[in-house]
């Protein structure tokens, strides 16, 4: 263990400042072992992120083979066969129509990068009122400035309230907690059809995009929207101009046993942001995606996108997102989840639903959340003094079981556990990591 005086001593700014940490020295497949010889089961992919398995050789010899063959090659200079190849792999994927791509290095980049992208579109077809920007509440984005301030999740907006742009947010598709008291399918999609109300209110001539996660992810713990929501959210942004960006950071690359999750609906977005998963989480990358129409009118009359960074296109980085979209392919990864996701999920209910605290599980494909509650029929949550999330997740750690903590579902209270494991998880493991959720759920709570 690295204790408190340690951190002192050390050099290292870390993420977490509370607890003593383990020191992680393997992982291989679906396990992370530690410094005295502990072994985990990462149920989470860490953050939604290792989605062919920990240790792959594939991609470790890609990142190889690419650095010796050329390593920095800056993208305003030259072009490269790597990241020439990932693109098109990623279009041949993707919804029909998004087939360009800007490579970065995380999701928050790539966000920041979609709401500039949208407003030069607007610039570039002779549209410059078009500024505004919809998102949504309990919603996450990145915590780069320009994320942050689409971002709907209260306990990271506050501290830097002032600093952040005037992004507008409507109420997001929670059905558990609607908030306007009503429910699917008889509620006609009220919270999809308030984007319409943002934007007639706000002046349609002004509005640039509307920003959302396909499905909602770390704050709303895998909540999926009903039927006919995308649907109506992208007649909404037709008929007003106003473009459509689809954050599948986190629900992207196979996550929900589609390539893209908006594919699942039919959807398609005017531009989408990936990162996580993209490259197996070996390495940092990101990905903008836009469709076509959009990227000429931006390069009509010598014209550019005016955004850029040190590190975008690097071509180890798509290396190393090359083998991972290989690996997915060539073993059916994302075939894999779409037929095992339901199992996961129907184990998930059978272990845990009957639990006094459990308020909903629900979930696509292999991103399952679990919502706990201090009283199941008034949906009455913990207070976020009582650390539920934390304390479970400690006892499941404990354990030998890795899950993700989602916190602030029901204003700033609210706790909740997200599964995300590798697609390479073993089924015959899925009652297993039920079992431990339930017995750590028990322990804290009973």
């Amino acid at each position: 263990m690295i204790q408190p005086s340690d951190r002192r001593r050390g050099h290292v700014f870390p993420r977490r400042l509370d607890p003593p940490l383990p020191m992680a020295v393997k992982s291989d497949g679906v396990w992370i072992e530690d410094k005295m010889g502990k072994r985990y089961l990462d149920a989470s992919g860490g953050a939604v992120v290792a989605n062919v398995g920990h240790g792959r050789q594939e991609i470790a010899q890609a990142v190889y083979d690419q650095i010796l063959a050329y390593d920095y090659i800056h993208p305003t200079m030259f072009t490269t066969p790597t990241v020439e190849d990932l693109a098109a792999a990623l279009a041949s994927h993707a919804p029909a129509g998004i087939d360009r791509f800007y490579f970065l290095s995380g999701g928050g980049e790539a966000v920041e990068a979609a709401i500039k992208l949208a407003r030069q579109i607007h610039l570039a077809n002779g549209r410059p009122e078009k500024f505004r920007l919809v998102a949504r509440w309990k919603s996450y984005h990145g915590l780069t400035l320009g994320a942050l301030s689409a971002m709907g999740r209260t306990a990271f907006r506050t501290p830097f309230a002032p600093m952040l742009a005037d992004a507008v947010h409507i109420s997001p598709p929670y059905c558990l907690r609607c908030s306007y008291g009503l429910a699917f399918p008889e509620c006609r999609l009220r919270c999809a059809l308030a984007l319409e109300e943002a934007i007639v209110n706000l002046g349609p001539e002004t509005v640039s995009a509307f920003l959302a996660e396909t499905v909602s992810g770390g704050t709303l713990a895998a909540c999926p929207p009903p039927p006919g929501y995308l649907e109506t959210i992208r007649g909404i942004c037709d008929r007003y101009d106003v473009l459509l960006i689809l954050d599948e950071v986190l629900c992207g690359m196979g996550r929900t046993g589609c390539w893209f999750a908006c594919q699942h609906d039919g959807v398609v977005p005017d531009l989408v942001t990936l990162g996580k998963g993209l490259a197996g989480g070996a390495v940092p990358l990101s990905a903008l995606g836009v469709k076509g129409c959009h990227f000429d009118a931006v390069c009509a009359d010598g014209g550019t996108f005016n955004h850029g960074g040190t590190f975008s296109h690097h071509p180890v980085a798509a290396a190393a997102g090359l083998a991972t979209v290989r690996i997915l392919e060539r073993e059916g990864l994302v075939e894999r989840v779409a037929e095992l996701g339901s199992r996961l999920g129907k184990t998930l209910v059978d272990r845990l639903g009957d639990l006094p605290w459990v308020a909903d599980i629900r979930g696509i494909g292999f991103l399952w959340g679990i919502e706990l509650v201090g009283n199941r029929q008034t949906l009455a949550p913990f207070s976020r003094k009582e650390r539920v999330t934390e304390r479970v997740w400690q006892a499941l750690f404990d354990s030998g079981i890795v899950v993700y903590r989602s916190t602030g579902l029901a204003g700033i209270d609210g706790d909740a556990l997200i599964l995300a494991p590798p697609f390479v998880l073993d089924s015959a493991d899925f009652t297993r990591v039920a079992d431990a959720v339930g017995k750590a759920i028990q322990s804290i709570l009973g």
